[in-house]
């Protein structure tokens, strides 16, 4: 999941993503934080989270508290956005899953498992 801490959609996602690891003990979810420059505070709220390698931290991002200050090197976070970049992603959230395919935006749970399930 190519994600952005700011992303309003990338929150509801995020929502799914738990119900449906509560449910299937055979899907994972990677996540890859790609901030987009349209949302000012992403990049810093996406280092934060990279640096601390915390899942906790994205939760507390989406939530809107404040996250600590990043104390690592951007360049894994660099690499995610030239990853997002040379694969033509260019918005959030988008999905890709295990065979290639690629599923921009928001869907809800079960909408995803079918998306998931139809490899």
């Amino acid at each position: 999941v190519f994600d952005d801490p700011d992303c309003p959609f990338c929150k509801k996602l995020h929502e799914e993503i738990k119900r449906i690891l509560a449910k299937r003990s055979d899907v994972a979810f990677y996540i890859i934080l790609n901030p987009l420059p349209m949302h000012k505070d992403a990049y810093k709220k996406a280092l934060a989270v990279q640096c601390a390698k915390s899942s906790k931290l994205l939760d507390d991002a989406f939530m809107g508290k404040t996250l600590p200050v990043p104390d690592c090197s951007n360049e894994q976070l660099e690499k995610n956005i030239a990853l997002a970049k040379s694969l033509g992603i260019s918005g959030a959230p988008t999905l890709v899953r295990e065979d290639g395919a690629v599923l921009p935006g928001y869907l809800p749970a079960d909408k995803l498992m079918e998306w998931i399930d139809a490899k």
